[in-house]
């Protein structure tokens, strides 16, 4: 069994909520869950401490196991020092339009 460390979405319609747990990778987004290890509002500031909570034992605990985080997961773990800071990779850039390809 693959297990991630992802976000499971919640809250209403245009305010999210989102909830850090642990999961089969092979589950639906909101489905099932084997745990729930945080939380994420992304309405609240930067600076506020409430905006990522983690249960940090746990999160270790998953992370000894095998339990792989999902990228957005492995920025809010690497910020707190759990994990070596992932590499941000930019967006890839957009061909160009026909149009532009002619010119």
């Amino acid at each position: 069994m693959s297990v991630r460390i992802r976000l499971a979405r919640f809250g209403a319609k245009k305010t999210p909520y989102y909830k850090i747990v642990v999961a089969d990778s092979r589950r639906a987004r909101n489905g099932k869950f084997i745990e729930s290890v945080g939380s994420y509002n992304p309405l609240l500031s930067n600076d506020n401490p409430q905006r990522v909570a983690l249960v940090e034992d746990r999160i270790k605990y998953w992370l000894s196991n095998g339990a792989k985080p999902s990228d957005r997961v492995a920025l809010f773990l690497g910020r707190v020092g759990l994990i070596a800071m992932p590499k941000i990779v930019a967006a890839p850039k957009k061909s160009k339009s026909k149009k532009a390809a002619e010119s």
